[in-house]
């Protein structure tokens, strides 16, 4: 039976350890990676931003009868095209979110003890399983429920 040395954890950290400067210049590399994918994804987005309004938009058309029933308006000249910019920037905060969260997890996990990068594994597993079900949830039950609530409340 061989009992651990309780150094060897220590020893793993001690053999990543590295200067400041070095800390620094790889965060800043990895921010830059992560800004990259945030604006290669705006701009395909921004390419597919009525396609992508269209879809978020269908709980409302659901919930409305019919998209005769579904007119949206609006009431500043500009108002569209900041609307595409949104639509646009979160679905690059979507599409691009598994690159930033790789690159997060790549700066941090060399500071992390062997046991602490396997407990981290399942979290790593499920965030994007639990997240697309809140997804379906909120998209197929909770807007349907809250735009016919919301039209409901309507006046002549």
């Amino acid at each position: 039976m061989s009992v651990a040395n309780p150094r060897d954890g220590e020893d793993e950290i001690e053999a990543s350890r590295a200067p400041l400067l070095d800390h620094l210049i790889e965060l800043r590399s990895r921010l830059i990676k992560s800004l990259i994918a945030f604006l290669i994804m705006f701009f395909i987005c921004f390419g597919f931003s009525t396609r992508i309004y269209n879809i978020l938009v269908m709980p409302y058309v659901w919930a409305a009868g019919s998209a005769a029933n579904a007119q949206l308006i609006y009431t500043g000249p500009l108002e569209l095209f900041f609307t595409h910019i949104k639509v646009a920037a979160f679905g690059a905060g979507f599409f691009a979110f598994p690159v930033i969260a790789t690159q997060f997890y790549k700066f941090v996990a060399p500071g992390l003890y062997k046991n602490e990068k396997q407990a981290f594994a399942p979290y790593l597993v499920a965030t994007p399983v639990f997240f697309t079900l809140g997804a379906l949830l909120v998209f197929f039950f909770a807007m349907p429920v809250l735009m016919k609530f919301s039209l409901g409340m309507q006046q002549a």
